[in-house]
C-alpha cells in the first residue's frame, strides 16, 4: 500500500526535505600595495613638481601639495629632496641638460643656415614635446636659489652659436668680436619666439623656424660691415 504524505512535506514519506546548506562566497584575497622602491619614488616626485611648478611656479607650489598629489606624506618630500628648493633645483637641472642636449645633438650641418634651422628647429620641437618643462624654465627662478634658469640655459646656447658665427665673419671680412653680439640677437630672438609659440602654437613649428631662420639669415647675408643708425646721420 503505497505511503500517504502527511500534507505539507515534500520528501519520501512525508518527511521535509532538508535544504542544501548555503555556500559561502570564497574569501577576497588582500590586496597587497606595492611598495615603491626609493629610486621609484624619487622619480614619481620630480615628475610631481615638474607639473606642478609648470602649473603654479615656485611660489605658488607648496610641499604639502606636492605631497598630496604623490599620495605621500610629507616627510618623504624633505627626505628625498632637504624641501621644496631641492625638488626645484633638481627639476631645472634636468631640463637644463635635456634642451642642451637636444641642441648639440641637432647641430650636425656644416652649412650656417641649415645650423639655424636645426638649432631653431630643436628649440622648438622641445617646446612642443616637453611642454612642462619649458612653462618651468621660463618662469622666474626663486631669488638666491642659485639655480639655472631661461636665461642661463639660452646663455649657453648663444656661446656654441658664437663659435660658429666667429668663424663666418672671420671668413666674411667681419669683425669676429662681434660674433657674441650676433650669437645673443639671434637666441634672443628664437627663445622669445618659442614663448610666444608655446601658448598659440600655430602656425605649425616647421614655418615658425622657416620663417625665423628667413629673418636671420637673409638680416646675416646682407650684413653691413660697420652699420651705424640713420637718425644718427642726420645730425
Amino acid at each position: 500500500m503505497p505511503e500517504v504524505s502527511d500534507g505539507d512535506g515534500d520528501g519520501v514519506g512525508g518527511r521535509r526535505a532538508t535544504p542544501p546548506a548555503p555556500v559561502a562566497p570564497p574569501k577576497a584575497k588582500p590586496t597587497s600595495r606595492v611598495r615603491m622602491s626609493a629610486a621609484q619614488r624619487r622619480e614619481q616626485l620630480i615628475a610631481t613638481g615638474r607639473q606642478l611648478f609648470a602649473e603654479r611656479g615656485f611660489d605658488a607650489t607648496s610641499i604639502e601639495e606636492v605631497a598630496a598629489r604623490a599620495k605621500v606624506s610629507k616627510p618623504v618630500v624633505y627626505e628625498h629632496f632637504g624641501g621644496k628648493e631641492g625638488l626645484y633645483a633638481v627639476v631645472v637641472d634636468r631640463e637644463v641638460r635635456a634642451l642642451l642636449d637636444r641642441i648639440t645633438t641637432a647641430l650636425t650641418a656644416g652649412h650656417p643656415r641649415e645650423l639655424l634651422e636645426q638649432a631653431a628647429l630643436a628649440l622648438l620641437g622641445y617646446i612642443e614635446e616637453e611642454a612642462s618643462g619649458f612653462r618651468v624654465l621660463v618662469r622666474e627662478s626663486p631669488l638666491m636659489s642659485g639655480t639655472a634658469t631661461f636665461s642661463s640655459v639660452m646663455n649657453d646656447v648663444a656661446h656654441q652659436v658664437e663659435h660658429i658665427l666667429g668663424a663666418e665673419f672671420k671668413s666674411r671680412g667681419y669683425d669676429p668680436k662681434l660674433a657674441e653680439l650676433y650669437s645673443q640677437a639671434l637666441v634672443g630672438m628664437v627663445a622669445l619666439t618659442g614663448r610666444w609659440w608655446l601658448e598659440v602654437r600655430k602656425p605649425r613649428k616647421e614655418t615658425v623656424a622657416a620663417h625665423l631662420v628667413n629673418l636671420a639669415w637673409n638680416g646675416l647675408s646682407h650684413l653691413e660691415a660697420k652699420p651705424t643708425l640713420i637718425t644718427a646721420r642726420r645730425h
